[in-house]
């Protein structure tokens, strides 16, 4: 495991806590169907290759692509949609292998934060419902980045970003620690696959 010698670990949650990436993935499909399969699937697409891009950036992409205005009103309506038909179905996915034992075993042992794309009154019910929130010092959704969320908190919880490391699965994750010069480790997914190939970090597949 490469994570024995850090003090604070940065989580993100989709695909590296819980195995809910293909969740949002037929959410967003699904929400898009009504303008047509080929646009439906064309934002599965982006979604899929965009991992960590937060739903308030890419529904008014999605609504543009499919002819209708993105005006807020308009994007508050398909978030909320999105959100309804996520929830349930996120804290239902399967764990990651291994993650929920490591959490329960070193909690109590290093700073454990959590860094998401996921909005911030979203996550935490989800947390919640999981009864896993109290593994993490601080949770930080959207719509803070991530990078800012981990500049943030290694000043709030005076935190060496040598003794840091940052646990993802996107490209935005990866970036959100080198902005912050924090270790990266990538957790290896069917969906990043062309990330592996052009990082060079390590990676594991799971947390057992």
């Amino acid at each position: 495991m490469y994570f024995t010698n850090n003090k604070a670990i940065f989580w993100d949650f989709d695909g590296v806590i819980k195995d809910s990436v293909g969740v949002k993935s037929d959410a967003f499909e699904l929400l898009f169907l009504p303008f047509g399969e080929e646009a439906a699937k064309r934002v599965r697409r982006h979604h899929e290759n965009n991992g960590g891009m937060s739903r308030f950036d890419k529904i008014p992409i999605y609504l543009a692509w499919a002819g209708k205005d993105p005006t807020q009103s308009i994007v508050d309506q398909y978030t909320d949609k999105f959100s309804q038909l996520v929830k349930q179905k996120v804290i239902d996915s399967a764990w990651v292998d291994g993650i929920k034992e490591y959490l329960q075993e070193n909690y109590h042992k290093k700073q454990f934060f959590l860094v998401t794309a996921t909005p911030q009154l979203e996550i935490e019910y989800i947390l919640d419902q999981l009864k896993i929130k109290f593994y993490f010092q601080k949770v930080i959704g959207s719509p803070i980045s991530k990078g800012k969320a981990v500049e943030s908190l290694l000043k709030e919880y005076d935190v060496d970003p040598l003794q840091a490391l940052m646990v993802g699965d996107s490209i935005s994750d990866y970036e959100a620690a080198e902005s912050n010069h924090v270790a990266f480790v990538l957790r290896r997914t069917s969906l990043n696959e062309e990330l592996q190939q052009k990082l060079n970090c390590k990676m594991v597949k799971n947390f057992l």
